[in-house]
């Protein structure tokens, strides 16, 4: 293949990988997406379902029905569950599966029910899920609290949670070292009491505190739902929370009734629930920095119309958050994944809705007042997030006790890249924010330097690949952090040198690149590196091998399989349908424009 050819199939499958992507965009505009199906989040809720049905709350035997119908129906030949459809078993999905299928099915399904518990015996049962998550009881409490509700546990092996400290100061939140990350305060409320109501306490003063903080911490649990019920739009969380209150017995409760609402309305038309309701605002943030990067040095203005960018830069302005979040405290100025009532601000929707905003805009216009009083609210609300140790957390900072809590690389990388580009785009900035902004830059470039691993890989938070052993993604958090410390100039300097070198030596003989060599390549995790490796000396092989793989997958539209890459809500999987046609979009009309400068 010449270079002229090779350079003209890139633009082409540039182009059509870019029309495929416009034509996702729903009928404001923007793109909505469709995230995975899940037999995690379908199980919970029909477990939620069933005891609503048991204290006749509502009628729901059609929506039980289905959904354990469908979970029968996607059992994995080794008789376990994964999170997805795409997904490898887990001891999790497999114990909270097995368990509704007991407790619902009413004996319709014992072929499946035998051979899952044939799974989990030899997974290990209770120990394999405590061993899984460790000192992070986010998860598996609930787990257990589902199996125990459904009867395949005993309730003495489910570890107690101290619902109390709800009752502090939310300030002080970090200071009383919760047992759960921050954004599991309804479950450690709600889970909290229905153990302590089936377990007690051997502690007199334990027990008194905790019945005088009963009330006083469903009145919190109260004023942080939702309006329409959904705990960060999530079925799983807002489905433990409710068949934790209904086995406490708060079957009246008003957030238990919001609750199954919520999970009513959830429901997909094959009887299954998705892992959340959407992602909107991070797949649109998303698709329009990956449409941002021109196709050549000729191509003028940009691929979205003057209005299409008006519309979409006037929604995404109204999703940021002007008042302190409820939930987490959160300052003003951030945003979170969705548009919808159950998003939380965090540290990668705020930074890619930053890029998203000055991407909109072309390099001869200028910013209007209120694109600039957004920026620069969420660059104050991103430096305030900043860690002690430089790097930046998800949603509160200085909790860290916990690993998703924890500073990351990938949310660092991403919060670098915002502000950098806020500085270069929006130059009349005060003296005392952009002084305030290049302190944090250089903090954070000095935190990624001491989490580099010996192989010159970094790890992300919120990624992984079911295929490694570890469950981790090396290539996800080194493509993040090695594009972060290109356009921050930061390329050329031995910690981004050492991250190319481990991004070109873990590429697929086939061209592909997967969390490691010698793993299935996707598309997303493929892309990601071609767009890292885009611009940098010596890569012309690696880009070349890469963007070959993609393009051999435009015609049949292979472009656009997704893979499970996507960590949520401590190791549950999932992936979002247009993740990799985002990600190829953003790699080829980079090795698109940059080849010919090679």
């Amino acid at each position: 293949m010449t270079e002229s050819t090779l350079t003209m199939n890139i633009s082409e499958a540039a182009s059509t990988a870019t029309d495929l992507l416009l034509q996702e965009r729903n009928a404001q505009g923007w793109w909505t997406g469709e995230l995975s199906t899940s037999a995690l989040s379908t199980a919970t809720a029909v477990m939620a379902l069933e005891l609503a049905r048991r204290e006749q709350l509502r009628p729901c035997e059609d929506l039980i029905a289905n959904g354990l119908r469908w979970l029968a129906e996607q059992q994995n030949e080794d008789g376990g569950w994964g999170d997805t459809i795409l997904s490898h078993s887990n001891i999790s999905t497999s114990m909270l599966v097995n368990a509704v299928l007991r407790a619902a099915g009413k004996d319709q399904y014992p072929d499946a029910v035998d051979t899952s518990q044939q799974y989990i015996d030899q997974q290990g049962g209770v120990d394999a899920v405590i061993r899984r998550y460790g000192s992070d009881h986010t998860f598996s409490v609930p787990i257990l609290t589902h199996c125990a509700l459904a009867g395949t546990v005993s309730w003495d092996r489910v570890m107690p949670l101290p619902f109390e400290l709800a009752c502090v100061p939310a300030r002080l939140y970090n200071a009383v070292r919760m047992p759960v990350v921050s954004y599991a305060l309804p479950a450690l409320i709600a889970i909290g009491q229905v153990i302590f109501q089936k377990q007690g306490h051997w502690n007199p003063l334990i027990r008194w505190i905790r019945r005088r903080s009963i009330r006083r911490s469903l009145q919190i649990l109260e004023a942080i739902q939702p309006e329409h019920g959904g705990f960060l739009e999530a079925t799983p969380l807002t489905s433990f929370v409710c068949m934790s209150l209904i086995g406490a017995g708060h079957t009246d409760y008003s957030v238990t009734q919001r609750c199954l609402d919520f999970i009513a309305a959830s429901v997909r038309e094959d009887g299954s629930w998705p892992i959340d309701t959407n992602l909107t605002t991070w797949v649109s943030t998303l698709s329009v920095n990956a449409l941002s990067q021109p196709l050549s040095v000729d191509e003028q203005g940009h691929v979205l119309s003057s209005d299409e960018r008006d519309t979409i830069r006037e929604w995404i302005v109204h999703q940021q958050y002007r008042e302190k979040h409820p939930y987490t405290q959160a300052a003003p100025g951030g945003w979170a994944w969705t548009d919808l009532p159950g998003g939380v601000p965090d540290a990668d929707d705020t930074p890619g809705a930053m890029l998203a905003l000055l991407n909109l805009r072309t390099a001869n216009e200028e910013f209007t007042p209120a694109e600039c009083s957004a920026l620069s609210a969420s660059a104050s609300w991103l430096l305030g997030l900043q860690n002690s140790d430089g790097g930046w957390p998800t949603f509160c900072r200085g909790w860290g006790t916990l690993p998703f809590d924890r500073s990351s690389c990938d949310l660092t990388a991403h919060t670098l890249r915002a502000l950098h580009q806020w500085m270069i785009r929006v130059p009349q900035l005060p003296a005392a924010e952009r002084h305030r902004a290049e302190a944090g830059i250089d903090r954070g470039v000095k935190f990624l330097e001491s989490r580099q691993a010996a192989d010159g890989s970094w790890l992300p938070l919120w990624f992984g690949n079911q295929w490694h052993e570890n469950e981790e993604n090396p290539l996800y958090g080194t493509a993040k952090v090695a594009l972060a410390l290109r356009e921050t100039g930061y390329g050329d300097t031995s910690m981004a040198h050492r991250a190319l070198r481990w991004l070109q030596d873990n590429q697929n003989e086939d061209g592909s690149w997967s969390a490691r060599r010698g793993l299935p390549g996707s598309v997303e995790e493929t892309s990601l590196a071609i767009d890292a490796l885009c611009g940098t000396p010596n890569t012309e092989n690696a880009i070349t091998n890469g963007t070959n793989w993609l393009v051999d997958r435009i015609p049949d539209e292979q472009i656009m399989d997704a893979s499970p890459i996507g960590f949520y809500f401590a190791k549950l999987w999932y992936f979002e349908r247009l993740y990799p046609i985002i990600f190829a979009v953003a790699a080829l009309r980079k090795a698109a424009f940059v080849r010919p400068q090679d």
